[in-house]
């Protein structure tokens, strides 16, 4: 196990060297999305004959943004500042499962690097991170005022009155934002070890039962 620090847009190289049990400090510009974004950019850019017009605009953007970087699964809790400029005050990951159905593509389509969440993901996410190489980071979770101190400025903020404040694509630049590797581009992932493990725990439960 290894400690390293990256800079964001990560190259395939930076996510290659990467094994589980690595912890990562991340520095950059990466972006927040949980269900309503997942859902949205699969049907809207993906799973679709053309991108409708007016959606056009935040579609390149995003395809900017998301190239070499990452997706946060974060609802943060913010505040408003003077001149209209938002502040993170809570950035604590949510269980990231409920992306499985969208993930793959997403990773896929936007070349992404990686993933930030809680709880890990499953096979089609794991596999996809082999193919294109990407990682799934394990950010800690219920230090969530602790890791809003590693967002340094809220770039830009879209869909956030269609999705609403925890939906909504937050767009952040980070610095020393600490995660674990807990899936790799090789694959291996320490939660189906877990699950694992604790299946055979129950086995011998029941059996001695």
């Amino acid at each position: 196990m290894a400690t390293y620090n990256l800079t964001i847009p990560l190259s395939e190289a930076d996510v290659r060297a990467l094994h589980v049990g690595d912890t990562v400090m991340l520095t950059g510009v990466m972006v927040t999305g949980r269900d309503a974004a997942h859902k949205y950019m699969v049907e809207t850019f993906i799973r679709t004959d053309a991108v409708p017009e007016s959606e056009q605009s935040l579609y390149e953007e995003l395809k900017a943004l998301l190239k070499g970087s990452m997706v946060y699964h974060c609802g943060p809790v913010v505040r408003q500042l003077e001149g209209g400029r938002w502040a993170f005050v809570a950035a604590g990951p949510t269980t990231s499962i409920r992306e499985e159905p969208y993930e793959a593509e997403v990773i896929e389509h936007f070349g992404l690097r990686g993933v930030i969440g809680k709880g890990g993901m499953g096979p089609n996410t794991l596999r996809a991170c082999q193919t294109h190489g990407a990682a799934y980071f394990h950010a800690v979770g219920g230090a969530a005022s602790l890791i809003a101190n590693a967002v340094k400025e809220v770039v830009a903020v879209y869909k956030k009155e269609a999705f609403g404040v925890p939906e909504a694509f937050w767009v952040i630049r980070v610095e020393n934002f600490p995660v674990v590797v807990t899936m790799d581009s090789h694959g291996q992932s320490i939660h189906s070890e877990v699950e694992a493990a604790s299946k055979d725990v129950l086995a011998r439960l029941v059996g001695t039962g």
